[in-house]
């Protein structure tokens, strides 16, 4: 028999994480524990209030299925039993990490894969002022990758900051689905003029299908309107990229599905995050193995870090300790 614990934590973070949609000052998760054979297995979800989830909402999810995890229900069991969601990805990311640690192997182990190694990821510049974000950016001129938010009040303006101060990384703009298709049009030159090298979510999910056909001069990445494997047959004439986020998929089994699925298809592969801990970003980076653009920085935004966390320098993400995820 195992035994489930599942609670809500709070990570305050260094500074405010605006995006289109609002504005963070702490990362709210749910952690969750699974006890079997003397080895504990964690896993963590962040509930994102775009799909409905909350902390109480999550914490319900998990214990509406406590009775099959205790009883020793397997991944793909918990997979039918709880949609997709932040709850699910603590509770399938748990399982990962128990069954490896119970077999004395790493994850990576298990699925076949290398180990985890040093992975470049995006750094984020959250949206502000023009000359906020250009100061932002100023400070990661020599990183790989930077992400900048932007909004419908002036992106030109925004991304122009953010270029002109860091000429060198490469660049994702994202909207987070504030934009519309005029814009997207609009903005073109503008995104082969200052070397954009991906376009994150521009539109609503709902209203994506003005996508449907468009050719855009930068590749367009689905975030919003892409959770799980059978999202893809809907997006492939939209979009070129397709962002994988364990807290869309629900979890490392069906992340991995889809990333399989997405390669099969064609379409280039990204890895994102919410704002989360490392606990969050150790399975993740499994995923980032396979994919063009990485974006796993959500525990540089925190004030404190899990022990034994990932560390970030100068945009390259060294993986978290072993006794944190990921077993032996």
């Amino acid at each position: 028999m195992r035994s489930l614990i599942a609670r809500s934590e709070n990570f305050p973070l260094i500074a405010p994480f605006r995006i289109s949609r609002g504005v963070k000052t702490a990362a709210d998760v749910v952690t969750v524990e699974i006890a079997a054979e003397g080895h504990v297995g964690r896993g963590e979800g962040v509930p994102y209030p775009r799909y409905g989830e909350t902390i109480e909402s999550a914490l319900a999810a998990i214990e509406s299925a406590r009775s099959a995890i205790e009883a020793g229900a397997e991944r793909t069991e918990i997979n039918a039993l709880m949609a997709p969601s932040a709850a699910r990805n603590a509770v399938d990311c748990a399982l990962w990490d128990l069954e490896a640690r119970i077999a004395g192997k790493s994850v990576t182990a298990l699925i076949g894969r290398a180990p985890v190694g040093p992975t470049p990821t995006a750094l984020t510049v959250s949206l502000d002022t023009p000359e906020a974000m250009g100061a932002a950016a100023l400070k990661l001129a020599d990183v790989p990758l930077i992400k900048v938010k932007v909004d419908r009040s002036d992106p030109a303006a925004q991304i122009r900051a953010v270029r002109t101060a860091a000429p060198r990384p490469k660049l994702i703009v994202d909207p987070n689905e504030s934009w519309t298709i005029a814009e997207v049009r609009d903005l073109q030159s503008l995104l082969i003029d200052l070397n954009v090298d991906l376009l994150e979510q521009p539109l609503p999910a709902a209203e994506d299908a003005a996508l449907e056909g468009f050719r855009s001069a930068v590749p367009i990445a689905a975030d919003e309107s892409a959770h799980v494997a059978g999202d893809l047959d809907a997006l492939m004439q939209k979009y070129q990229v397709i962002n994988i986020k364990l807290d869309k998929t629900g979890g490392l089994t069906a992340a991995l599905e889809l990333a399989d699925a997405a390669r099969t298809k064609g379409m280039g592969l990204m890895t994102g995050c919410m704002i989360c801990s490392s606990l969050s970003i150790a399975p993740a980076l499994i995923i980032a193995a396979d994919a063009a653009f990485t974006d796993l920085d959500g525990p540089v935004w925190l004030a404190n870090d899990r022990t034994g966390g990932t560390i970030c320098t100068n945009g390259i993400l060294a993986p978290p300790s072993s006794a944190l995820w990921g077993g032996a």
